[in-house]
């Protein structure tokens, strides 16, 4: 320790000998301005800030390169929960809640529950909360308002069937009604969707409804009026039947009962859908045309097709 210490008085008392030699040579215009920079900079010290022992020794930690592929990644999967590629602001998604709120409000209106309800309702009732106020937008301004199912009353929403019966005594009249204006019955269907708890409704009505059953299985209601249950004489029966009909087009027989001021019974089954005729393909095929060429050239031009020509 004590020779280092010597060696470095030493080597101090050299370069304070040096200064003094430089010094002695400058000029003392000069050597006043370096007495000036000495002193400010003694006025205004500077720390320098040094890492520890312990940081020294460690070796900075580079960062991992992110692989360009995993950033991408990662930006698609960011841009998809923002909604750009999310699945709940499809076209798809928008028509299944649509969907899902009409069968819930038809449902509601069958158990018995007709009062309208706010959209904030119909949402919490259907968990559909997480839906974006662009779709809830979409459903006040478009969607329900403009949905044949939907009744709309003052911002709050109803189911609307096709009839609005309230009790089996609503039901009846609608079926007398059907029956004195001769319109027919009533699809089970429609009755359903319309009438809460029609099952013990129309099983409280008895013998009043009467059900045919259509070719296509679906049942239709009709009024069972007991007033017209009466005895016909059989020589009338005969003579009813006597009357041929078979060669008569149905156009023609309403055509007629209107004349006399009668109106026939509108049918209620489904409408058979004439085949489409197809088209009959032309016999024969057509004759190709070709363009010819070389027109002019008519009288030169030799016909090589069947080998060279023998010279006369």
């Amino acid at each position: 320790m004590t020779s280092s210490k010597d060696s470095l008085s030493m080597s101090e008392e050299s370069n304070q000998q040096r200064e003094n030699k430089v010094s002695a040579r400058m000029d003392p215009a000069l050597l006043r301005e370096r007495e000036l920079f000495k002193k400010r900079a003694l006025s205004n010290p500077a720390v320098e800030k040094r890492q520890a022992a312990s940081d020294s020794g460690s070796h900075k930690k580079k960062k991992p390169k992110v692989d360009k592929e995993s950033s991408s990644g990662s930006k698609h999967n960011a841009e998809s929960s923002n909604g750009n590629f999310n699945i709940k602001t499809s076209s798809g998604y928008k028509f299944g809640c649509l969907a899902k709120i009409v069968n819930y409000m038809k449902t509601r209106h069958q158990n018995g529950d007709t009062h309208c309800l706010t959209l904030e309702e119909i949402l919490d009732e259907t968990k559909l909360l997480d839906i974006s106020m662009k779709q809830k937008q979409w459903l006040m301004t478009e969607a329900l308002v403009n949905n044949p199912k939907i009744d709309v009353r003052d911002g709050t929403y109803g189911f609307k069937p096709k009839y609005n019966l309230k009790d089996k005594k609503a039901l009846l009249r609608l079926l007398d009604k059907h029956d004195q204006l001769g319109l027919g019955g009533v699809l089970l269907d429609d009755v359903e969707e319309g009438l809460p708890n029609s099952a013990k409704a129309i099983k409280a009505l008895g013998d009043q409804i009467i059900f045919v059953t259509r070719p296509d299985k679906k049942k239709i209601l009709f009024y069972n009026d007991k007033h017209c249950q009466f005895v016909v004489d059989e020589e009338f029966q005969k003579l009813w039947r006597s009357v041929p009909v078979d060669s008569i087009d149905e156009e023609k027989i309403d055509e007629y009962l209107k004349k006399q001021g009668i109106s026939s019974m509108q049918e209620t089954g489904p409408k058979k859908v004439l085949p489409v005729q197809k088209r009959k393909k032309q016999g024969g095929q057509r004759k190709r045309h070709f363009k010819t060429h070389n027109n002019h050239l008519a009288g030169v031009l030799e016909d090589y097709s069947d080998g060279v020509p023998v010279k006369k």
